[in-house]
This record gives structure tokens, C-alpha cells and sequence, in this order.
């Protein structure tokens, strides 16, 4: 019912302001302020592209419909008190027809009618971790993805150290595959080929890696740096070790590349093949594209002012097989182009639209301050626009509608 290119829609986070921008991916205009719940962690699109879910640290999960002529909210549902997740069913005739969100508190997943949010399944995630075999009153529920070969979601729940791969084709009689992996589970994001899901086992130092084909657990990986926390991850092939997914780490400056090619590259199969220094500490996330040769790294939790406004630039086609030898970098001054004089701004969170060619960051400043969206070309490295506005008030995540629907990361 609009003129909206929604493939190219970036729902962008408004922290602080409790809701969330539907910004035009073609000319830069703001369609939509929707509210929401409180700092909105996550936006997720179903499968036919025209439902948007988004789910506040306060458990409120908002579904958008973006066919309507103004986009506007059509259901919203509490599912508990502290949430950080939700997904919708997408295998093969399963498409839009349920959700799911995962709760902090209570310790719980809810499945809901994919039209109507009526909740159809609660599902406890109190029980025992998973190698002390002792009982856990409240083992919170992390990220959740839908499985691209089963009709399944994968449920991270953080505590126990375990991933469920939860059959959602017989709600009354609820089948769960339980994977014992590693404690503390938090982000993470699916390789090349959507069969393999890797999650970061953040105070753990590993990442945990699963076959959601076979539903096995395939590795745990330590990263060789500190507190990895990849967002969804980045995919791209190596030059030298051939398909890799990458993580960068909240405690250190360090980036990590897991080989994910078992078949192709069984030697570099789920191993660190690579690590190697990016600005500093303090980074969320990490992100390429199939159409980008570039990598970027934020690093917005970084203590010194310069470097949380700014991302490390690598040139994926001169990465080397030398370990001992780090691929340098471009530093990009974003919070600089974004023109802030006031407050300390940081830059959270890079986005491509949906042909891959331009990166969106968050400008990310204070509730009573200017904040900022910086676009960036991604094939010249320059400044393409910056976009203002009263109304953007505290923006950090930004999910492309195409590439969060299809999982290009």
C-alpha cells in the first residue's frame, strides 16, 4: 500500500527514546518514528518481508507491518521483564506463520502466533548447566535464529551453556534437541552456507559451533582474545584460508577468523586460522558483505574518545597467510564527519544496504545531545552523507531489511 522500497528499509534503533527510525535506504529519508519498547536490541524480518519484530530490553516486542500505507505497529506483546531476542519461523511452508522472542525474566522462551502474537507455547529455561550438572534458577535466553534445514529455531540460553534446537511443527507435543556447548552463550550468527551456526561463549573465550543440518555440536573454539562479541558475525573468503567467519572482542583490540569450510578447506575447518590487531578494545561489531572486499570493526566501548568515534578499514583481497605478519588497516573519522562538536559520541554498529554498497554507522551521543547517521561508500572509503534530525535520538543498531531477512552478514 506505499511506495516504499522495503528491501532497502534500515529499521534503526532510538535507544533512549524508546523507539525505532524506518529510514529510506535510497534517499536517505526518514519514512517512519515508530515507538517501542526500551532500547530496542534487535530488529528481525519475517520471511515474506512484510512483518517487522523488534524487542526492547524491556521485553515489549513490537510487530510492524511495512506493506501497510504508513507502517505502524499491528500487535505488540510483553514476554517478560528483561529480553534481549526474537525471530520468526522461515523454513518452507512455515513462512510468517509463528515468532519467538527469549526472555532475561523470567528464564523463558515464548511461541507465538506469527500473525497475532498470541502466545501458543512458554517454555522454562531453568534447569542444570550443562557440566557442573548443577541447577540454575534463572538461566536467561540469549540470541535466537531460525534454522534455514529444519523447521527450527536454535535457542541460546546463557547460564546452562546450552543450545536447543526447539521443532516448532507440533507446539502440544514439543520436541527439543538439547546441545551441551559452553556457558554464557550470548551473539552470534550463521557461515556462508547457513548450515553451521556460530555463537560467542563471550566470558568464556570460545565460540561454539553447530551443525544445524545434523543438529550436533561441530567445535568450541577459543578465540585467543577477550570477550569475543561478534553480532551476527562476518563472512567473506580468504585469500589465503578461504572461507572464514570473523569476530572482534569487547577486551581486547584483537580480531579472530574461524575457518568454516570443512569440505573445501578441511585443514582450516574450524580453527582460528588467523588473529590480528584492529583499533583498539571495546568493539560490538563486525561486518562485510558478498559484494564488499572490505571489513570494518567499531569500537565504540573503547575509554579514549578518538578511537570510539572512529572504525578500522581492512582491505580483505591483501589479507596474507603470514601470522606473524597483521594486515593493516584504514581508520575512518567517522564521529569527525559526522560534524558533533558537543558530547562524546561513539560509533556503533556498521550496516550495508542492500546491494553492498554502502556502510551505515551509528553516531551514537547522548540522549539530550546531536547524534548522527554517517554513510560511508564502501568501494572509496569517503564520506557519502551524513544524516540528521531532531528525532534521532541515541541511534545504535541498524538492521537492512534485506540482508537481516536473508542472513547476509
Amino acid at each position: 500500500m506505499n511506495d516504499i522500497d522495503i528491501d532497502n528499509l534500515m529499521s534503526v534503533t532510538l535507544r533512549d527514546a524508546g523507539q525505532i527510525a524506518l529510514i529510506d535506504g535510497g534517499t536517505y529519508e526518514i519514512r517512519s518514528i515508530i515507538n517501542t519498547g526500551y532500547a530496542v536490541h534487535i530488529s528481525r524480518i519475517s520471511a515474506s518481508g512484510r512483518y517487522l519484530f523488534v524487542i526492547g530490553r524491556d521485553g515489549l516486542v513490537n510487530m510492524i507491518d511495512l506493506w501497510m500505507e504508513e507502517p505502524a505497529t499491528v500487535a505488540s506483546i510483553k514476554i517478560g521483564i528483561e529480553a534481549r531476542s526474537i525471530e520468526t519461523s522461515k523454513f518452507e511452508g512455515w513462512e510468517d506463520k509463528l515468532a519467538i522472542a527469549g526472555a532475561y525474566w523470567p528464564p523463558q522462551f515464548v511461541i507465538m502466533d506469527g500473525e497475532t502474537l498470541e502466545p501458543k507455547k512458554i517454555v522454562s529455561t531453568r534447569g542444570m548447566i550443562y557440566d557442573e550438572q548443577t541447577y540454575h534458577p534463572e538461566p536467561r535466553v540469549a540470541s535466537i535464529l531460525a534454522s534455514h534445514y529444519k523447521p527450527e529455531f536454535i535457542v541460546n540460553v546463557k547460564e546452562t551453556g546450552k543450545i536447543l534446537f526447539v521443532d516448532y511443527t507440533d507446539l502440544k507435543n514439543l520436541k527439543i534437541t538439547e546441545i551441551e556447548a559452553e556457558r554464557f552463550l550470548h551473539d552470534g550468527g550463521f557461515d556462508a552456507s547457513k548450515r553451521y551456526f556460530l555463537v560467542a561463549a563471550n566470558a568464556r573465550n570460545k565460540i561454539a559451533v553447530v551443525d544445524t543440518k545434523e543438529d550436533t555440536l561441530t567445535a568450541l573454539i577459543e578465540t585467543g582474545g577477550a570477550t569475543p562479541h561478534p553480532g551476527r558475525g562476518a563472512n567473506f573468503t580468504h585469500p589465503v584460508y578461504g572461507p572464514v567467519w570473523a569476530t572482534s572482542h569487547l577486551g581486547d583490540e584483537s580480531i579472530a577468523l574461524i575457518g568454516t569450510d570443512p569440505e573445501g578447506h578441511p585443514d582450516q575447518a574450524w580453527k582460528v586460522v588467523d588473529s590480528f590487531y584492529g583499533l583498539g578494545g571495546g568493539s560490538l561489531f563486525i561486518k562485510t558483505h558478498p559484494n564488499s572486499t572490505h571489513l570494518y570493526v567499531d569500537a565504540p566501548l573503547n575509554p579514549d574518545a578518538e578511537t570510539s568515534a572512529s572504525v578500522a578499514v581492512f582491505d580483505i583481497t591483501a589479507m596474507g597467510g603470514d601470522p606473524e605478519v597483521d594486515p593493516e588497516y584504514t581508520t575512518l573519522p567517522i564521529g569527525e564527519w559526522a560534524g558533533i562538536a558537543d558530547g562524546q559520541p561513539r560509533v556503533v554498529q556498521p550496516e550495508f544496504n542492500k546491494e553492498g554498497t554502502e556502510v551505515w554507522f551509528s553516531v551514537w551521543n547522548a540522549k539530550d545531545k546531536e547524534s548522527a547517521i554517517v554513510v560511508v561508500d564502501d568501494k572509496t572509503l569517503e564520506l557519502k552523507t551524513v544524516i540528521k534530525d531532531p528525532r534521532l535520538i541515541t541511534p545504535t543498531g541498524k538492521f537492512n531489511v534485506l540482508n537481516t531477512r536473508d542472513d547476509v552478514y
